[in-house]
């Protein structure tokens, strides 16, 4: 990722854009965090976000027209926020104003001549940019003049004139311009200002000056535009954005750049921050009476702000939430990654840990691709050799076990005709539930005689673990396989392999099993019942509309009451947590998603996903696949039906494989390997922690087999047999002893990747 791809990025996310009402201010009050303190009666601190960001502010919060309430969107959900009222109040009751620091002087000199609210907040401006700046009009005038002692008290204003003193502002009378005085005076000085309230232009000479930078006929002479030219009445805080940009034209002068260039966002402008209002109750605006609000008053008016912000997909996924932040964040700290450290762990496992499920795209207004980032990021690291071996490493190598003669299986159809239909299961269904694929297989087969199988893996944990080189070989092999039965229409069970199938096999024909179901009818014995479920749309169907309908149009024809469990359904569904081999990087992590999902609704879940199936059965959650229903019998409590562990996945696929070829097509496979024939059993509680290890029964079976064969073993501080095996890149150690029935029981085991030297290859 170049620096041009990450500013895009960026960009996209909207999340550091201003709220409705920071937007439409002229001067950008952060309206946000001031009515945070508010509401907490942090009076000073609020009082101190105004200080900072008007000019003025003694006068200007007393008197400003507050244009922000226009574009609240609290006026959306029962009225705007008063801030004109909360912001009387806060400066009649804070005690402490924060001081004003000019920047280091520039050794220019700016003159503002007229002493309205333009000129005053130019001349405050001017000094905090560090101008030696001298005022011409030592009496505020204009709009200000004609203000009542109960709008703007004198006090308030001779506060605010003193403060401009103490920032170093030169105060003398007026100038009395006519057009020569004000050439000879702005001759004077590098730059100069003219408020339009005190000295219209026409009156002097000057024509009509620049909309967006003020720039008069005379360079470095800048003026307000005829007051008569602004429609409606005066705007307190307009004439104050008046006097600010022509202080911002004065220092581009002075400095020799563009005047108008980037200055979209100096005035009120629409911000693209998006705030959803879903959940957000209606409540009435406190109203504030003659004498302004009551403490508690004006903190229940300010608890009435929003606190806009976007947040969608943070707000809905937990791998967001986890690295505390958002994706303009997380786009830097990806670029940093690659481009600067070149891998930290830190940085390594947030990559690692995204579902790329792409919730956060169908959430985000304005498309942010969170998964297309982490999993390009996840390719550039495999690429340069900063993937970490361990991070999914155990995925792959059970898609290599389910591509392997153990498992896979490509056959035509029975009958020996040319092959019509492939049925596709998807590695994982295999895994899950053996015999409701040997079920639905030999339902396909009673509709279409012309049916073939393919068992395998469809390639995604290569693809979404960076591995291009692995996942072009399995897909290169898929299209392969595909050709040798004649390129039939292929019909697929699992809504990942079916999105990942669309690109390893662009010519196919690919239909779901669910949409075929529909056409066909339901099997003879099919679980009809009216009982309401709640469906689980896999993340893999996100973007399949017509997958959605299929599979609550086949759960009508159950006669199942089909329900949503929420918002986050269909198009807006959640990961289980197995989506980008989470559950592998960051098992954890992997659990809360499951946990967050179940959490979404009371009722029972049903899906069509087996993965998604056995993820959220391990949170407690009853849940049935559609098989449950389809195919029932036997299946009594199918909704809470343990998930198989690592170890009987595998074997479950085998042993599928083993029973297909000799049901359907008369054939027996080969014989088991030696290490097959390790009988093991397990002390209390290591079954569930080898599960948690990612330590399968083969691994074990290797490591004792190649302990008999090699006689090396050691003795552990409990007295048992400890003996050690590296098959290929990890070492797997095993504390066991003989269980006196031919086996062995097994008391522990972990592995690493470490190589200990000297009983590399062995028990010793």
């Amino acid at each position: 990722m170049d620096q041009k791809v990450l500013r895009e990025l960026e960009a996209r996310c909207i999340q550091e854009e201003p709220p409705r009402c920071a937007a439409a201010c002229p001067l950008h009050v952060d309206a946000r965090t001031f009515c945070m303190f508010m509401a907490d009666g942090r009076w000073n601190e609020a009082w101190a976000v105004l200080a900072r960001t008007i000019p003025l502010p003694g006068v200007l919060a007393r008197i400003c027209d507050a244009p922000c309430e226009a574009a609240c969107l609290r006026s959306e959900a029962g009225g705007a926020v008063r801030l004109g009222a909360l912001e009387r109040f806060c400066a009649n009751k804070a005690d402490r104003t924060p001081k004003v620091l000019p920047l280091p002087a520039k050794s220019k000199r700016a003159a503002v001549f007229g002493a309205g609210l333009a000129g005053l907040c130019a001349a405050w401006e001017l000094a905090r940019k560090g101008f030696d700046t001298t005022l011409y009009g030592d009496q505020p005038a204009g709009l200000l003049a004609r203000m009542s002692e109960a709008e703007l008290p004198k006090a308030a204003l001779a506060g605010e004139m003193e403060r401009l003193r103490k920032l170093g502002v030169s105060i003398e009378p007026d100038a009395d311009l006519s057009s020569e005085r004000l050439r000879e005076l702005a001759g004077q000085f590098d730059t100069a200002f003219v408020d339009a309230e005190m000295y219209p232009l026409e009156s002097i000479g000057l024509g009509q000056p620049d909309e967006l930078s003020l720039g008069t006929e005379l360079p470095g002479l800048f003026a307000g535009p005829p007051l008569a030219d602004l429609s409606g009445p005066v705007s307190p805080v307009g004439l104050a954005l008046m006097g600010r940009r022509a202080a911002n034209s004065m220092e581009r002068f002075v400095q020799g750049v563009s005047l108008v260039a980037s200055r979209e966002k100096e005035g009120p402008f629409e911000t693209r921050l998006f705030t959803s209002l879903e959940g957000v109750q209606a409540a009435l605006p406190v109203e504030p009476d003659r004498e302004g609000y009551t403490e508690e008053q004006a903190r229940a008016e300010a608890g009435r702000c929003l606190r806009c912000e976007c947040l969608e997909c943070v707000k809905n996924c937990a791998f967001l939430k986890q690295y505390g932040s958002y994706p303009k964040v997380y786009a830097r700290r990806i670029y940093n990654n690659e481009s600067i450290v070149m891998g930290t762990r830190h940085a390594n496992e947030m990559i690692d840990s995204c579902m790329l499920c792409g919730l956060c795209t169908a959430l985000c207004p304005e498309d942010f691709d969170m998964a297309g980032l982490c999993l390009e990021a996840r390719n550039g690291m495999v690429r340069r050799g900063k993937m970490p071996a361990t991070a999914f490493e155990f995925a792959l190598r059970d898609m290599a076990f389910a591509n392997g003669d153990k498992c896979a299986l490509v056959k035509g159809p029975p009958s020996g005709a040319k092959t019509g239909l492939l049925f596709f299961p998807g590695c994982q269904l295999t895994a899950s539930d053996p015999d409701g694929v040997r079920r639905a297989y030999a339902w396909l087969l009673q509709h279409r005689s012309d049916t073939g199988l393919h068992l395998a893996c469809c390639a995604a944990p290569a693809l979404w673990a960076g591995r291009a080189g692995e996942y072009a070989q399995c897909v290169e092999r898929l299209r392969t396989q595909w050709a040798q039965l004649g390129e039939p229409d292929v019909v697929a069970a699992c809504p990942t392999c079916l999105k990942t199938l669309a690109q390893a096999l662009p010519g196919a024909r690919l239909r779901s099993f669910w949409g075929l179901a529909r056409e066909l009818g339901l099997p003879d014995g099919a679980r009809l019942s009216e009982e309401t479920l709640a469906v689980h749309d896999p993340c893999g169907s996100r973007e399949d509309a017509a997958l959605h309908e299929d599979v609550r149009g086949l759960l009508a024809d159950l006669g199942v009451r089909a329900v949503e469990p929420g918002r986050l359904t269909r198009e807006l569904t959640e990961c289980c947590g197995f989506g980008g081999l989470m559950a592998n990087a960051n098992p954890p992590l992997a659990e809360r998603v499951a946990e967050q999902r179940v959490a979404i609704t009371d009722k029972d879940f049903v899906t069509y996903c087996a993965m998604c199936r056995d993820r959220l059965a391990r949170t407690g959650k009853p849940i049935r696949h559609l098989f449950d229903l389809l195919f029932p019998e036997g299946r009594e409590h199918a909704a809470t039906r343990p998930a198989p562990g690592h170890s009987e996945r595998r074997e479950n696929r085998a042993r599928l494989r083993v029973r297909l070829l000799k049901e359907f097509w008369g054939e027996d496979s080969t014989g088991p390997e030696a290490f097959e024939g390790v009988v093991l059993s397990y002390a209390p509680g290591v079954a569930e922690r080898l599960e948690e290890r990612r330590i399968l029964k083969s691994d074990l079976q290797k490591t004792l087999l190649a302990a008999g064969q090699q006689g090396g073993m050691f003795v552990s501080e409990a007295g048992h047999l400890l003996t050690c095996h590296r098959p290929v890149s990890v070492t797997y150690w095993v504390e066991y002893e003989a269980d006196g029935q031919g086996g062995w029981l097994v008391h522990n085991a972990w592995s690493h990747r470490m190589r200990v030297a000297g009983i590399e290859g062995g028990g010793r």
